[in-house]
């Protein structure tokens, strides 16, 4: 079969502020901006069209979008939308993308920078659960300050435990 997908090229995130996000992301993972693809200045996004395309309710505008870029990873699409009833981020247990990780060099390293940046650890960085050998794989889940949930993991990957019938390698930036 012809291999028509490479990978995961971004993931939108909504945010309340996308200047306090940018500066989030920045400080906690080394983000930098790639560009606006909706200026704050520009006229909002919104009508028919729009609402259809994003799937949201009628009256619903978009006021800014911009591409955050990681060195190794996929990017982030950061959105602000007016006009319309939002709900506070989701949680592991419901449908849909709860979270994304990071891959990290270290663990305690990244975890400190995530307080820093303004984020909140939802417990200490512990060790991978049935994936790799002991002691050679790490995560922590933790909180950005508009309440998503973002997972912190590390672990070498010539150690993660594959069963026989796997049928592919994670990837690993």
């Amino acid at each position: 079969m012809k291999k028509i997908t490479r990978g995961i090229d971004h993931v939108g995130v909504t945010v309340p502020d996308i200047e306090k996000a940018t500066i989030f992301f920045k400080k906690a993972f080394g983000a930098k901006i790639a560009y606006d693809n909706k200026k704050v200045e520009d006229k909002p996004l919104a009508g028919p069209d729009v609402e259809k395309t994003l799937g949201v309710k009628k009256g619903t505008k978009v006021t800014h979008m911009r591409i955050l870029s990681f060195e190794n990873s996929a990017s982030i699409e950061l959105f602000k939308f007016v006009d319309t009833d939002q709900r506070q981020p989701s949680i592991a247990s419901d449908y849909g993308v709860h979270h994304f990780a990071f891959y990290v060099d270290n663990i305690n390293v990244a975890a400190d920078r995530f307080l820093e940046a303004g984020g909140e650890l939802l417990n200490d960085p512990g060790e991978l659960l049935g994936d790799v050998e002991d002691g050679t794989g790490y995560f922590v889940y933790g909180r950005a300050p508009w309440g998503m949930l973002i997972e912190l993991i590390s672990y070498a990957p010539n150690e993660l435990d594959y069963p026989e019938e796997s049928e592919a390698k994670r990837f690993v930036p």
